[in-house]
């Protein structure tokens, strides 16, 4: 059965749409210069894609989200577009991949990731490009001068990474991962995990025996 829609409904839509296409012409003098400069220095291509990550996340307010938002939907491997980036947050790398309902709070840094549906990132998230990325084995070159390991994490769908956390495996699908965490071992999906290093501290959909047996003994029970 076909279900009518509302005017009210059909006339957000229609103006969300116009303004998901002015945000669209106003990020494309970023998408061009990074496209231009990465043609130019194909070796520096992330430089100029963070360039204009950094100057896009200090743009504040609603007309912010939209841009960043619209830029990203033209840059990254895969960017939903009902996704929302909060102000401050960078991206890393154009290798990024955002889900569809994801959110991601202020001041975020963003590696090479890819974030699953309706997965919610707190503020001051980091989720690095795995536990590699600077080598260090050598002590007659300096930290910087070492080749580095990039690698991909996957934050699963329906994830929820509190405030301050700092992420370096996967975490799976319907998992937490507490505010400050740091996360150096992959996160089981529906796990709850928290501390430094992260320890799983529970499991989503199970009963706390604790909290059953304070529950109190009804004639329903």
């Amino acid at each position: 059965m076909l279900v009518a829609r509302s005017p009210a409904r059909g006339a957000t839509a229609v103006v969300k749409g116009v303004v998901d296409f002015l945000a669209i012409l106003v990020a494309m003098p970023f998408f061009l210069a990074y496209r231009v400069s990465a043609m130019i220095a194909s070796a520096r291509a992330d430089s100029f894609f963070q360039s204009c990550s950094e100057a896009l996340s200090i743009w504040p307010g609603i007309t912010g989200g939209y841009v960043r938002r619209a830029f990203y939907r033209l840059t990254l491997r895969r960017c939903a577009r009902d996704c929302s980036i909060g102000f401050g947050t960078v991206f890393a790398t154009p290798a990024a991949e955002i889900g569809p309902g994801v959110y991601i709070g202020t001041y975020g840094n963003i590696g090479h990731a890819t974030i699953g549906a309706d997965t919610l990132l707190g503020s001051n998230v980091t989720i690095l490009s795995g536990r590699q990325q600077h080598h260090f084995d050598r002590l007659d070159v300096p930290i910087r001068h070492q080749d580095g390991t990039y690698s991909r994490v996957t934050v699963g769908r329906d994830a929820w990474i509190g405030n301050g956390a700092i992420v370096s495996c996967d975490v799976g699908d319907q998992a937490i991962v507490a505010a400050g965490a740091i996360v150096v071992r992959p996160v089981s999906p529906r796990s709850i995990v928290g501390g430094n290093p992260a320890v799983v501290l529970g499991e989503r959909g199970q009963v706390r025996e604790d909290v059953v047996k304070q529950r109190p003994v009804t004639a329903s029970s």
